[in-house]
């Protein structure tokens, strides 16, 4: 069964929410986790696709945005608004406002909320579903 970890950041920005998720996604992937970012949109994506090139000097973070066709290279992070394709399930970071699919395969869920009534209602909804699904949950709001 997934864990999934809650990030509640205290600023309502949208830079900042998408700027932790790439200090936790350059994380992941220098623990050797090749993990998806779900996202609500294109759009959205393309934010992040264009973050991670860019949100610290000199890191190398390989990516792509997914789109339904599987990347040559396996050791990629990828991010999408699509649910995860089968070898990038096991950590999932969800930046979009949907309860994700959950394979058998996930072993951990991230979610990053900024401190938006909006963002935070429909975290709380999601919450309540992965306890509701046996899921261990924990929050974190002292993440610095």
């Amino acid at each position: 069964m997934a864990e999934v970890s809650f990030y509640i950041l205290p600023s309502e920005s949208l830079q900042d929410r998408y700027f932790f998720a790439c200090k936790l996604i350059e994380k992941a992937y220098r623990s050797g986790s090749f993990c998806y970012v779900l996202t609500d949109s294109a759009e959205q994506s393309q934010i992040i696709d264009d973050l991670l090139w860019t949100f610290r000097p000199g890191s190398f973070i390989p990516h792509q945005i997914y789109t339904g066709e599987l990347p040559e290279l396996e050791k990629v992070i990828l991010i999408g608004s699509l649910n995860a394709p089968e070898h990038w399930q096991k950590v999932l970071f969800n930046l979009s406002s949907r309860y994700p699919a959950v394979g058998s395969q996930t072993e951990r869920i991230l979610e990053i909320l900024d401190n938006s009534e909006t963002t935070k209602e429909a975290g709380r909804n999601r919450y309540r579903q992965y306890q509701q699904s046996g899921m261990t949950v924990t929050t974190h709001k002292d993440w610095q």
